[in-house]
């Protein structure tokens, strides 16, 4: 495949939303043993459901390195496509390559680079150059030609797009000095401009508390279609996740988007606070250079991790009361795709959650 000198904007290409029909959806088995407990038997059970789930809606791929291949084409459902491809974690929504398309339907994946969420200064793994190179090689699987970001760091769950002209994403995140340090806030926004292919920045100032992506916006606020989206949310002025979600609320309700709409913001109300217990903690291996998974962390669980694939939309859930409204309200909001709530509580062990997991190949032209 062509590696691209030009920009997606140069070019007519554009990032569509996740929303609009995909080609397909890749994945990344878990298996390293620092992140996920007890050999991550308990996550690659969450996994084979996700996958298992998306499977019957649209094509799904489960990229793995060989020392698992047997066991996870064993116990995935034979219409899910194993693919043996080297790895240092699972997270396909941040290694995985940004695909962007033209008016004609011709695909292209943008290739960012990825430095485990903060480099050696306060990254959440060393090594990562497996990581690294997954976004080309999703690139090779699609025949599609690449855009490769010299210079500049971006993990996929950092940015969501309305495919009208609109991006939004965090400053704690995109700000944050493991990534970009040697860039200033405007000069982001431009290069997310000529990627992504985008009128308008929205910068909401925080995430999820204690989020340790530093806050990624996929976490916290998504776009359900262009003028509308969704907002993690608490009542309870005491938690700090009141604060940062009051502070995108008052964000939101100020601003217009690409062609100057209004915004119309949903409220989700996040779970009861999630804690690490002894039991999960004790199942991590501690290895220099790995965030350790301590007993009485809270973890950040927020219902807008969710994955919209074709037809449907996969959904975390907690054995939490505020699970069935967080249902309710996304099926007002998605007429037309089934909600599917899976537990998920393994993944967010592991850092992130459904979103954070899956990656969308958007619809290319049929010839």
């Amino acid at each position: 495949m062509r590696k691209l000198n030009t920009t997606p904007k140069h070019d007519g290409f554009y990032m569509p939303a996740e929303f609009e029909e995909h080609d397909g959806t890749y994945m990344i088995w878990p298996e390293r043993t620092d992140n996920w407990r007890y050999g991550a038997k308990y996550a690659q059970h969450v996994f084979v459901q996700i996958a298992a789930v998306i499977g019957k809606y649209e094509n799904t791929t489960m990229l793995v390195n060989s020392s698992q291949y047997k066991n996870a084409r064993a116990v995935l459902p034979e219409y899910v496509r194993v693919l043996e491809m080297s790895n240092n974690d699972a997270w396909a929504r941040d290694t995985g390559a940004t695909f962007v398309k033209n008016n004609a339907g011709e695909l292209r994946g943008i290739d960012w680079e990825f430095n485990a969420w903060g480099g050696l200064q306060n990254g959440l793994y060393f090594p990562w150059d497996k990581d690294s190179q997954i976004a080309q090689k999703m690139c090779e699987l699609e025949y599609a030609d690449v855009y490769h970001v010299d210079n500049f760091v971006l993990e996929g769950g950092a940015i969501h797009v309305d495919g009208n002209g609109s991006v939004m994403a965090t400053e704690a995140c995109l700000l944050d000095e493991g990534r970009n340090p040697h860039l200033d806030k405007e000069t982001v926004e431009q290069i997310l401009q000529k990627y992504l292919n985008v009128e308008k920045v929205i910068w909401l100032k925080h995430g999820i508390h204690l989020d340790e992506t530093n806050e990624h916006i996929d976490n916290i606020c998504c776009f359900v279609k262009p003028g509308v989206v969704t907002l993690a949310w608490t009542d309870d002025t005491n938690d700090p996740q009141y604060q940062f979600s009051k502070d995108c609320y008052d964000i939101l309700s100020s601003i217009t988007d690409s062609k100057g709409r209004k915004l119309n913001i949903h409220k989700i109300h996040i779970p009861s606070p999630v804690i690490i217990s002894k039991e999960e903690s004790c199942g991590v291996d501690s290895v220099s250079g790995t965030k350790p998974r301590a007993a009485g962390d809270r973890l950040a669980a927020s219902y807008i991790n969710y994955y919209v694939c074709n037809g449907a939309v996969i959904v975390p859930a907690f054995n939490d009361p505020m699970d069935g409204q967080a249902k309710e309200t996304l099926k007002d909001l998605y007429p037309d795709r089934d909600i599917i709530q899976i537990y998920s509580r393994e993944i967010l062990l592991g850092g992130g959650n459904i979103h954070c997991i899956t990656q969308q190949v958007p619809k290319r032209e049929i010839t």
